[in-house]
Protein backbone atom coordinates (compact mmCIF):
# COMPACT_ATOMS: atom_id res chain seq x y z
CA UNK A 1 0.00 0.00 0.00
CA UNK A 2 1.66 3.47 -1.06
CA UNK A 3 1.91 6.06 1.66
CA UNK A 4 -1.26 8.09 -0.27
CA UNK A 5 -3.50 5.87 0.19
CA UNK A 6 -2.84 4.61 3.35
CA UNK A 7 -3.10 8.29 4.53
CA UNK A 8 -6.56 8.78 2.84
CA UNK A 9 -7.63 5.86 4.63
CA UNK A 10 -5.99 6.94 7.76
CA UNK A 11 -8.26 10.73 7.38
CA UNK A 12 -11.43 8.94 5.98
CA UNK A 13 -11.79 5.91 9.30
CA UNK A 14 -10.81 9.52 11.38
CA UNK A 15 -13.24 11.51 9.72
CA UNK A 16 -15.83 8.03 10.12
CA UNK A 17 -16.01 8.17 13.92
CA UNK A 18 -18.35 10.51 14.56
CA UNK A 19 -21.05 8.82 11.93
CA UNK A 20 -20.36 5.45 12.88
CA UNK A 21 -22.65 5.25 16.06
CA UNK A 22 -25.44 6.46 13.73
CA UNK A 23 -24.62 4.54 10.12
CA UNK A 24 -22.42 1.70 11.51
CA UNK A 25 -18.94 1.13 10.05
CA UNK A 26 -20.50 1.21 6.65
CA UNK A 27 -20.23 2.73 2.99
CA UNK A 28 -22.48 5.13 4.12
CA UNK A 29 -20.49 6.68 6.71
CA UNK A 30 -16.89 6.18 5.27
CA UNK A 31 -18.98 8.73 2.25
CA UNK A 32 -19.99 10.96 5.29
CA UNK A 33 -16.34 11.34 6.17
CA UNK A 34 -14.96 11.89 2.94
CA UNK A 35 -17.74 14.45 2.61
CA UNK A 36 -16.23 15.92 6.15
CA UNK A 37 -12.82 15.98 4.43
CA UNK A 38 -13.68 17.71 1.20
CA UNK A 39 -13.46 14.51 -0.95
CA UNK A 40 -15.69 12.85 -3.05
CA UNK A 41 -17.85 9.68 -2.78
CA UNK A 42 -15.13 8.22 -5.40
CA UNK A 43 -12.47 9.01 -2.96
CA UNK A 44 -14.20 6.99 0.08
CA UNK A 45 -14.76 3.83 -2.41
CA UNK A 46 -11.22 3.99 -3.68
CA UNK A 47 -9.85 3.97 -0.08
CA UNK A 48 -12.52 1.19 1.41
CA UNK A 49 -13.71 -0.84 -1.36
CA UNK A 50 -14.77 -3.96 0.87
CA UNK A 51 -16.71 -2.20 2.72
CA UNK A 52 -17.13 -2.75 7.04
CA UNK A 53 -14.36 -5.14 7.67
CA UNK A 54 -11.84 -3.54 5.80
CA UNK A 55 -12.70 -0.42 7.67
CA UNK A 56 -12.58 -1.81 10.90
CA UNK A 57 -9.51 -3.42 10.55
CA UNK A 58 -7.50 -0.11 9.14
CA UNK A 59 -9.51 1.30 12.32
CA UNK A 60 -7.61 -0.75 14.74
CA UNK A 61 -4.11 -0.67 12.75
CA UNK A 62 -4.11 2.77 13.00
CA UNK A 63 -5.47 3.18 16.97
CA UNK A 64 -2.16 0.72 17.15
CA UNK A 65 0.44 3.03 15.37
CA UNK A 66 -0.51 6.08 17.40
CA UNK A 67 -0.43 3.87 20.20
CA UNK A 68 3.05 3.02 19.83
CA UNK A 69 3.95 7.18 18.87
CA UNK A 70 2.59 7.78 21.88
CA UNK A 71 4.38 4.98 24.20
CA UNK A 72 7.85 6.60 22.24
CA UNK A 73 6.93 9.67 24.01
CA UNK A 74 6.93 8.19 27.24
CA UNK A 75 9.86 7.23 29.24
CA UNK A 76 8.56 3.88 29.63
CA UNK A 77 12.19 2.02 29.54
CA UNK A 78 12.36 3.42 33.29
CA UNK A 79 8.99 1.45 34.29
CA UNK A 80 8.46 -2.11 35.16
CA UNK A 81 7.50 -4.96 32.51
CA UNK A 82 3.98 -4.92 34.15
CA UNK A 83 3.93 -1.39 34.23
CA UNK A 84 5.02 -0.65 30.38
CA UNK A 85 1.93 -3.49 29.57
CA UNK A 86 -0.29 -1.36 31.87
CA UNK A 87 0.70 2.02 30.49
CA UNK A 88 0.23 0.18 26.85
CA UNK A 89 -3.06 -0.49 27.05
CA UNK A 90 -4.15 2.28 29.09
CA UNK A 91 -3.09 4.82 26.47
CA UNK A 92 -4.89 2.51 24.09
CA UNK A 93 -7.96 2.99 25.65
CA UNK A 94 -7.60 6.31 26.66
CA UNK A 95 -7.45 7.44 22.62
CA UNK A 96 -10.41 5.65 21.92
CA UNK A 97 -12.88 6.88 24.77
CA UNK A 98 -13.98 9.60 22.85
CA UNK A 99 -15.86 6.98 20.10
CA UNK A 100 -16.35 3.90 22.22
CA UNK A 101 -19.72 3.25 20.51
CA UNK A 102 -17.50 2.82 17.04
CA UNK A 103 -15.69 0.61 19.19
CA UNK A 104 -18.65 -1.35 20.10
CA UNK A 105 -19.57 -1.48 16.47
CA UNK A 106 -16.33 -2.70 15.46
CA UNK A 107 -16.31 -5.46 18.00
CA UNK A 108 -19.79 -6.43 16.46
CA UNK A 109 -18.25 -6.57 12.79
CA UNK A 110 -15.67 -8.59 14.06
CA UNK A 111 -17.59 -11.18 16.12
CA UNK A 112 -19.87 -12.05 12.66
CA UNK A 113 -18.89 -15.83 11.43
CA UNK A 114 -17.18 -14.45 8.30
CA UNK A 115 -14.86 -11.90 10.48
CA UNK A 116 -13.79 -14.15 13.45
CA UNK A 117 -10.35 -14.56 11.92
CA UNK A 118 -9.51 -11.11 11.19
CA UNK A 119 -10.54 -10.15 15.04
CA UNK A 120 -8.11 -12.54 15.93
CA UNK A 121 -5.33 -11.20 13.81
CA UNK A 122 -6.31 -7.48 14.74
CA UNK A 123 -6.32 -8.62 18.58
CA UNK A 124 -3.03 -10.59 17.95
CA UNK A 125 -1.32 -7.29 15.99
CA UNK A 126 -2.48 -5.44 19.27
CA UNK A 127 -1.21 -7.73 22.01
CA UNK A 128 2.44 -8.01 19.56
CA UNK A 129 2.44 -4.03 19.70
CA UNK A 130 2.62 -3.70 23.08
CA UNK A 131 5.14 -6.31 23.70
CA UNK A 132 7.13 -4.92 21.38
CA UNK A 133 6.92 -1.08 22.67
CA UNK A 134 7.44 -2.92 25.78
CA UNK A 135 11.09 -4.15 24.82
CA UNK A 136 10.43 -7.46 24.84
CA UNK A 137 12.65 -9.39 22.57
CA UNK A 138 11.61 -13.36 23.31
CA UNK A 139 11.69 -15.49 20.27
CA UNK A 140 11.22 -18.65 22.10
CA UNK A 141 8.13 -19.73 23.79
CA UNK A 142 7.78 -17.59 25.48
CA UNK A 143 6.76 -15.36 22.68
CA UNK A 144 3.59 -17.15 21.85
CA UNK A 145 2.62 -17.35 25.71
CA UNK A 146 2.69 -13.85 26.15
CA UNK A 147 0.84 -12.84 23.78
CA UNK A 148 -1.90 -15.18 24.26
CA UNK A 149 -1.75 -14.43 27.90
CA UNK A 150 -2.60 -10.50 27.25
CA UNK A 151 -4.77 -11.30 24.58
CA UNK A 152 -7.03 -12.50 27.37
CA UNK A 153 -6.18 -9.46 29.56
CA UNK A 154 -6.83 -7.10 26.69
CA UNK A 155 -9.72 -8.41 25.15
CA UNK A 156 -11.40 -8.97 29.09
CA UNK A 157 -9.95 -5.30 29.57
CA UNK A 158 -12.05 -3.70 26.50
CA UNK A 159 -15.34 -5.50 27.13
CA UNK A 160 -14.96 -3.66 30.67
CA UNK A 161 -14.13 -0.62 29.89
CA UNK A 162 -17.26 -0.25 26.75
CA UNK A 163 -19.56 0.17 30.00
CA UNK A 164 -17.60 1.44 32.91
CA UNK A 165 -19.04 4.80 34.21
CA UNK A 166 -16.35 5.77 37.08
CA UNK A 167 -14.56 9.07 37.25
CA UNK A 168 -11.81 8.91 35.41
CA UNK A 169 -12.29 5.15 33.96
CA UNK A 170 -11.13 4.42 37.81
CA UNK A 171 -13.09 1.16 37.56
CA UNK A 172 -11.53 0.19 34.49
CA UNK A 173 -7.90 0.65 35.70
CA UNK A 174 -8.38 -1.14 38.40
CA UNK A 175 -9.54 -4.28 36.42
CA UNK A 176 -6.91 -3.67 34.45
CA UNK A 177 -4.05 -3.88 37.23
CA UNK A 178 -5.59 -6.86 38.95
CA UNK A 179 -5.71 -8.89 35.59
CA UNK A 180 -1.90 -8.39 34.80
CA UNK A 181 -1.29 -9.24 38.53
CA UNK A 182 -2.65 -12.62 37.59
CA UNK A 183 -1.18 -12.82 34.60
CA UNK A 184 2.39 -12.34 36.12
CA UNK A 185 2.11 -15.05 38.09
CA UNK A 186 0.76 -17.61 35.67
CA UNK A 187 4.63 -18.12 34.18
CA UNK A 188 5.47 -19.73 37.72
CA UNK A 189 3.38 -22.77 36.88
CA UNK A 190 3.36 -22.97 33.23
CA UNK A 191 7.22 -23.96 33.39
CA UNK A 192 5.59 -27.27 34.43
CA UNK A 193 3.60 -27.89 31.10
CA UNK A 194 6.18 -25.91 28.74
CA UNK A 195 7.80 -28.97 27.12
CA UNK A 196 4.41 -30.47 26.57
CA UNK A 197 3.08 -27.49 24.79
CA UNK A 198 6.35 -27.37 22.65
CA UNK A 199 5.36 -30.28 20.82
CA UNK A 200 1.76 -28.88 20.09
CA UNK A 201 1.02 -26.73 16.94
CA UNK A 202 0.53 -23.03 17.84
CA UNK A 203 -2.42 -20.88 16.19
CA UNK A 204 -0.57 -17.99 17.08
CA UNK A 205 1.87 -18.57 13.89
CA UNK A 206 -1.26 -18.43 11.76
CA UNK A 207 -1.29 -14.11 13.00
CA UNK A 208 1.88 -13.34 13.04
CA UNK A 209 2.95 -9.89 11.07
CA UNK A 210 2.23 -9.04 7.29
CA UNK A 211 -1.39 -10.14 6.90
CA UNK A 212 -3.69 -7.81 4.99
CA UNK A 213 -7.42 -8.15 4.85
CA UNK A 214 -8.69 -9.82 1.48
CA UNK A 215 -12.39 -9.84 0.93
CA UNK A 216 -14.14 -13.55 -0.15
CA UNK A 217 -14.86 -14.26 -3.37
CA UNK A 218 -18.68 -12.69 -3.98
CA UNK A 219 -18.47 -9.94 -0.72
Amino acid sequence: MNDDLMTLRDKIVEAALPHVPFDGWTPRAARRAAADLGLTKADALRAFPYGAADMVAHYSDLADRRMIAELDRRDIASMKIRERIAAAARVRLEHATPHREAVRRALAVLALPSNVVLGGKCLYRTVDAMWVAAGDRSTDWNFYSKRSLLAGVYSSTVLYWLDDRSDGMADTWAFLDRRIADVMRIPKVTGRVRSLVDRLPNPARLCRPGYRYTPRTGV
